[in-house]
């Protein structure tokens, strides 16, 4: 585990973190949150986010540590939602001591997915033919070589019902909500910020520099705008850069199907708002 720094900051300042795109299990925001959190005039922790959500336990993880800076190292966090904090953004950001967001935020999403690609007829189009030997009857559920059985479906079915759950608790004790209250809006839906302050999902309307107030305020810093500090992106080694695109640079059609169906998240329980892999 990363030690805080002690001495970095000579003010009392904000640990300015962006919470942004699809979570998945890379997390540079939980890297710098955990690295920061501890250095002694780091007062609070403001998160920007615009993220429509991701993969459960990186969602799970954010949400984990955020609230670890509340309970272990006292110090508040609030976060400024911009266009969007679905699902698992959400999900992250319930863990904050207060929530801001502008009217038009599209957030929420309270709900599980999983997608699965039926390719059978591609493959027999292909002339290609798989064969899966198992130690199980569901070992290989999710198979895009075959359709799905209907104990495969009632068994992916019953795994997000159990995830579906986890979000709902979440929800329902970072907003010190009642189930009868979450409920109804607990079915995938996304809302706007006006009417989620308005039901209880957020706290107050505000731009990003209102949260900076008022968190400056929470963390008791005089100044009417609390230093911000950013930590620096780090650099991407041209090792891993050749190593992530070189396939890509060879067969330019992996790219876009890539980039357009994101295979790397299908067939998992997912905290994402619908529609992110389809577009």
């Amino acid at each position: 585990m990363v030690k805080p720094a002690k001495t970095l900051l000579a003010e009392p300042s904000l640990l300015h973190l962006k919470i942004e795109g699809v979570i998945t299990g890379e997390s540079e925001f939980l890297d710098h949150l955990i690295k920061y959190r501890g250095e002694d005039n780091i007062k609070g922790i403001l998160i920007e986010v615009n993220s429509p959500g991701g993969v459960v336990g990186p969602s799970q993880e954010m949400l984990a540590e955020i609230k670890r800076v509340r309970t272990e190292f006292k110090k508040p966090v609030v976060v400024s939602c911009g266009a969007l904090a679905a699902s698992g953004a959400y999900y992250a950001a319930v863990g904050a001591d207060k929530i801001i967001v502008n009217p038009g935020t599209l957030m929420g999403s309270i709900g599980v997915i999983m997608q699965f690609a039926n390719l059978e007829k591609l493959y027999e189009w292909a002339k290609m033919d798989f064969t899966s030997i198992t130690t199980g009857k569901f070992k290989d559920s999710g198979s895009p070589y075959r359709p799905m059985t209907g104990d495969e479906r009632q068994y992916f079915q019953d795994l997000i019902d159990q995830v579906h759950s986890q979000f709902k608790t979440a929800v329902m004790e970072g907003r010190e909500m009642r189930q009868d209250e979450l409920e109804p809006y607990a079915d995938g839906r996304i809302f706007n910020g006006k009417w989620a302050v308005e039901n209880g999902f957020a706290d107050e309307l505000g731009t990003l520099y209102d949260a900076r107030k008022i968190l400056g305020k929470m963390a008791g810093i005089e100044d009417e705008e609390p230093i911000l500090f950013e930590p620096k992106k780090s650099p991407e080694n041209i090792m891993e850069w050749v190593n992530q695109n070189a396939q890509a640079l060879v067969n330019p059609a992996e790219k876009v199907i890539s980039e357009y169906f994101r295979p790397e998240l299908t067939g998992q329980p997912l905290y994402l708002m619908p529609g992110v892999l389809s577009h």
